[in-house]
């Protein structure tokens, strides 16, 4: 059986080292900017629910409902868009709505059923905003699987 002998310069040892230097860097100021994010959205969450609220009457959907109230659990799963890389938090909520009055629906005996939806809130970097959106019928975790070619689980480092 022979011997290889492998010889490696200095400067191919340096290229390596400085790039695994620059991957636990970025890889350092990835959980460093999840943690930053999941922490302010602790913070900020009494406030992104009221928007959320907000927001979520405007949108006009579920045509001909009206909302009444959301009620958000304390579970929260965040998620990254795996194109825009934004981090997203997803939280399981119970909607309450009614009819418009005069509208379609008022005569329809399951309007005042009880929903189970995700409300979706979007982190830029610096702080959390909500669109009001809520994807209906599917917690967060069946959401994640259902978009699972565009958005991924992430933990934050404790």
């Amino acid at each position: 059986m022979a011997v290889k002998i492998v010889t490696v310069d200095a400067s191919s040892i340096a290229i390596v080292f400085t790039w695994l230097v620059q991957w636990f860097i970025r890889q350092n100021r990835k959980q460093r900017h999840l943690k930053k994010g999941c922490d302010a959205f602790g913070q900020q969450r009494e406030r992104l629910e009221k928007e959320f609220l907000e927001f979520a009457r405007r949108t006009g959907i579920p045509r001909g409902l009206v909302w009444v109230n959301c009620d958000f659990e304390t579970e929260v799963c965040f998620v990254r868009d795996r194109s825009s890389r934004q981090l997203q938090a997803l939280v399981p909520v119970t909607i309450a709505f009614e009819a418009e009055v005069g509208g379609d629906m008022e005569e329809v005996e399951a309007v005042g059923n009880l929903r189970a939806a995700t409300a979706v809130f979007l982190y830029n970097g610096d702080s959390w905003s909500t669109e009001g959106r809520a994807i209906f019928n599917l917690n967060p975790q069946q959401t994640v699987e259902r978009h699972q070619e565009s958005l991924e689980i992430v933990e934050p480092a404790r």
